[in-house]
């Protein structure tokens, strides 16, 4: 065996392409039916609003635009994000789900302090809202709409590990607590006198959807900035390598998400007196139980004999 092995990766197997054609479609339902509920939402907020005046109302119609919003910007980036790879973009378009997400979190902090502006002008002239029948039937059936598509796109998120079907998922959340604001809102100010509730609420509801913003542009950087998998991700990966008996130990383990996709890099370190076909044997065996933990990854492996030090300018895992 040689002081430097061929590399290997790791072709998608039939199930594994089927999975991601699955997965991929799954997704692109997610984001036409975040369209659509936006949509009903939007109008149904806005006629709310307009006959109740009520700043905690203008917060979750704010909301559910911003939705609208980012839900089409989400449609687009992931028609782009699933492109196949080209001879311009050998890794796939999977980072254009991140782009999108920085998008999405600066709308999404630009519209909040808007809200936050409003909510402090009202503090200082609070009024009662108007027709708050109105406004509660509007957002009880917001709220059994949102939390419809919540669960829907949680579901997706969990099976296909998408990044702007993860951030949707955030917004509409934020959405259904802005729907039970206003109907807190509106029972404390029109049956107990409460009027500051209404600025209280949206106050409350503009800093929940800075927050948001804020995880949505962290998600997003860390995938632009190729950051390395969770460390319990990293130590299944070094354990499911160790185990092997012919492996003796690993080093230069490296780890990026684009989009959905997964790729795995690492070096392996076997005995010395092993051929070149037996060490691509193992490499091979490795590859293959990594692949199955992490479906849909690409896991590319380079083998070394043990002891020999690897170049300075590499990482040790």
């Amino acid at each position: 065996m040689g002081a430097a092995m061929q590399t290997t990766g790791s072709p998608l197997s039939h199930s594994d392409s089927e999975r991601r054609r699955q997965d991929a479609a799954l997704v692109r339902r997610a984001t036409h039916v975040a369209v659509a509920v936006a949509g009903v939402l939007i109008v149904a907020k806005l006629a709310a609003w307009l006959a109740s005046d009520s700043v905690a109302m203008l917060s979750s119609l704010i909301d559910s635009s911003l939705d609208a919003g980012a839900s089409v910007l989400n449609l687009l980036a992931v028609r782009h994000a699933m492109m196949p790879p080209d001879r311009e973009h050998r890794f796939g378009h999977g980072k254009a789900e991140a782009l999108a997400g920085l998008g999405q979190s600066a709308f999404i902090s630009g519209s909040a302090l808007f809200l936050l502006i409003e909510a402090i002008g009202r503090l200082a002239r609070p009024q009662p809202p108007a027709h708050g029948e109105l406004a509660v039937a509007v957002m009880l059936g917001s709220i059994m709409l949102t939390a419809g598509l919540v669960l829907f796109q949680h579901y997706v998120k969990r099976r296909t590990n998408s990044l702007a079907v993860g951030a949707d998922a955030m917004h509409y959340k934020g959405d259904l607590l802005a729907n039970v604001a206003v109907i807190l809102t509106i029972v404390l100010s029109n049956r107990f006198g409460w009027h500051v509730a209404d600025p209280l609420f949206a106050l409350a509801i503009g800093g929940y959807i800075l927050f948001s913003a804020y995880g949505i542009l962290r998600a997003a950087l860390d995938q632009l900035m190729d950051r390395e998998l969770p460390e319990e991700m990293r130590r299944r990966i070094k354990q499911i390598a160790l185990r092997h008996h012919e492996v003796r130990d690993l080093h230069d383990l490296r780890s990026r998400m684009s989009g959905r996709d997964v790729f795995i890099q690492l070096h392996l370190e076997m005995t010395p007196s092993l051929t070149l076909l037996r060490a691509h044997e193992v490499s091979d065996e490795v590859e293959r139980e990594i692949a199955e933990a992490f479906p849909g990854a690409e896991v590319i492996i380079h083998q070394d004999p043990e002891g020999v030090e690897p170049p300075p300018v590499l990482l040790q895992a």
